[in-house]
């Protein structure tokens, strides 16, 4: 999947689910508006994929364009790739 296009009406972000975070949402990647911190962005993917994504994306870690991102009501860059990486198993 490419980059959001960070032009036109509303800015978006790409969002990229990995392992159950991807089983979970039912899709290896999607656009998201960008308007808000990470915070945001997680109670309107909860709304929009569900309980099951929900309880993911509460242990899940965030990488915003491969950085950790700690702040999460720090605006997200409208085109920024946000990965939803979920605890993983083994070492």
């Amino acid at each position: 999947m490419t980059r959001p296009d960070s032009g036109g009406d509303a800015p978006v972000v790409l969002v990229r689910y990995f392992a159950a975070a991807r089983a979970a949402a039912g899709t290896e990647a999607e656009p998201a508006p960008a308007g808000g911190g990470l915070d945001d962005l997680v109670e309107r993917l909860a709304e929009r994929h569900g309980e099951r994504l929900s309880t993911v994306l509460k242990v899940a870690s965030f990488l915003v364009d491969g950085v950790r991102w700690h702040d999460r009501r720090a605006p997200l860059p409208a085109g920024a790739t946000v990965d939803v990486l979920p605890p993983f198993a083994g070492g």
